[in-house]
């Protein structure tokens, strides 16, 4: 049986620009409030995971941790060392992986990856694929459906159907 689907893909908010390493740079105030932003957007819009990926990096575990409190989710993500430096194949990995008892998966990373995978997902249907194509910023998050199973995740197999950039 195919299930409708939606996969979430988030960019980490603003950081700082530097620290000891890439990895270990922080979200900037304005970060943490454009991610709380794009956390009351996404339960605005009915978004409730029941699974989550996100980088190791702190900026993105931080992300993570404002967006979901602003929505009210309990979910434990799972931290992915993979995801820090990883390209489109090495998400869509992740993502067909996932459990098919979950319908909908949040994924958080970086650029260029994330704005890259959501060009390459998109079927060209949705009313937002413009938006997306302009550039995948700071906060922004990229709500993807597609009928089928996490397994079935292939370019081009799903509609674009909302995105927004968080900005408080």
């Amino acid at each position: 049986m195919h299930r409708s689907r939606r996969l979430v893909l988030v960019r980490h908010a603003k950081a700082e620009a530097f620290a000891a390493s890439d990895a270990e740079r922080a979200l900037t105030e304005r970060g943490r409030a454009d991610a709380a932003e794009l956390g009351r957007w996404l339960a605005d819009i009915g978004i409730i995971p029941d699974a989550a990926h996100v980088s190791d990096a702190v900026r993105t575990r931080q992300t993570w941790a404002e967006v979901a409190a602003a929505a009210g989710w309990a979910l434990t993500p799972h931290i992915d060392a993979h995801l820090y430096g990883c390209e489109e194949d090495g998400v869509l990995e992740i993502v067909r992986a996932a459990d098919d008892a979950h319908t909908t998966l949040v994924v958080i990373g970086h650029n260029p990856t994330m704005g890259s995978l959501v060009q390459w997902l998109d079927d060209g249907e949705g009313d937002h694929t413009g938006a997306a194509l302009t550039g995948f910023p700071t906060s922004a998050a990229a709500v993807l459906e597609f009928d089928g199973e996490w397994d079935d995740v292939a370019p081009a197999s799903a509609r674009l159907a909302d995105f927004h950039v968080g900005r408080s």
